[in-house]
């Protein structure tokens, strides 16, 4: 039987389970993953969704209500949270302590056939994957204004994000205070001194040479011809990083499996897997593998004042 409703899908997916392949063996890494993707899944069931299938290191779910999915999405975050703190404590893989998930939103008309689901709702959640850095959920405008507005109070605007295969942007929202850093791993400079709130990121690649305020953001860079800064280079996944604006500054994201590595101008060099750092001053962004690697694309970045902003577009500040 076929059905056209409204509904809610959610994809997640869980990130780090190759390096769990490495460190356990096919079988019990296997098990792992098994129960890993099972145990997100229960929240699903007891907030009144359906898990239409698993993906191997991932599942697909539909859910009635946007609220129960946003309610559930927020309970596999804490359950795979609670998996990863338990196996820290009883000295399990590094893989385990690794694992992170990703969880993408959309609402609209879906087709359900045959136990499965079709529709633009369903690629548009499916796609949304590729820009969620660790341990962050996103959602569209369409889950967004269903939220009560102590949930929408939960997240902020990524502004419109142009998906793989779609040509029409979508309006996206990433929920805050979910995303945990790598261990041993900084995240934030926020030590860094900085005088000033920045206005403006330039990124220069090869021949391309682009200044990015900061009411533009985010900028997604990546191999895609879609991607909003493209790296046309074999080492670079599609939608390989991005950057938005959060808390005055330009923040990084890498949504790789290759790794985003950041040199900075005084020569620190920082690698993101799946990871976040603010850019400060100027340095290089290498997709793929560290900026001194001469096989790597290698992204300069500078952060602007507004002065410098005006300047690169050939405006008089006067």
């Amino acid at each position: 039987m076929t059905r056209i409703t409204e509904r809610t899908v959610l994809f997640a997916d869980l990130r780090g389970s190759t390096a769990l392949f490495e460190s356990l063996g096919n079988a019990e890494a296997t098990s792992v993953v098994t129960h890993c993707v099972n145990a997100v899944g229960v929240p699903v069931q007891s907030h009144g969704g359906t898990v239409i299938k698993t993906l191997g290191d991932g599942l697909m779910a539909v859910f009635d209500d946007p609220r129960d999915g946003l309610e559930a999405a927020i309970e596999m975050h804490d359950t795979l949270d609670a998996i990863v703190t338990r196996g820290s404590e009883r000295g399990a893989s590094s893989g385990l302590r690794a694992l992170r998930l990703q969880v993408a939103m959309a609402r609209g008309e879906v087709v359900e056939m045959a136990g499965d689901c079709y529709g633009d709702a369903v690629n548009v959640a499916a796609r949304l994957l590729d820009h969620a850095g660790d341990n962050e959920t996103l959602i569209t405008v369409e889950v967004m204004q269903d939220l009560s507005l102590e949930m929408r109070a939960r997240f902020r605007s990524l502004d419109r994000l142009v998906l793989r295969g779609r040509v029409e942007p979508v309006q996206v929202f990433v929920m805050g205070g979910r995303r945990r850093a790598a261990e041993g791993q900084p995240t934030q400079f926020s030590g860094v001194a900085q005088d000033f709130e920045p206005d403006g990121l330039r990124l220069t690649w090869s021949s391309l040479n682009r200044v990015f305020a900061s009411q533009q953001m985010p900028v997604v860079l990546g191999r895609s011809a879609q991607a909003t800064f493209c790296v046309d280079d074999s080492r670079v996944s599609r939608s390989h990083a991005r950057v938005d604006w959060h808390g005055g500054a330009f923040q990084l994201t890498d949504l790789s499996y290759n790794g985003t590595f950041v040199r900075f101008n005084d020569g620190e060099i920082v690698s993101l897997r799946r990871g976040t750092c603010t850019l400060h001053g100027s340095g290089f962004i290498g997709l793929g593998g560290p900026p001194t690697d001469p096989g790597a694309a290698a992204v300069e970045f500078d952060v602007l004042r507004f002065a410098d902003t005006q300047a690169s577009l050939g405006v008089d500040p006067r």
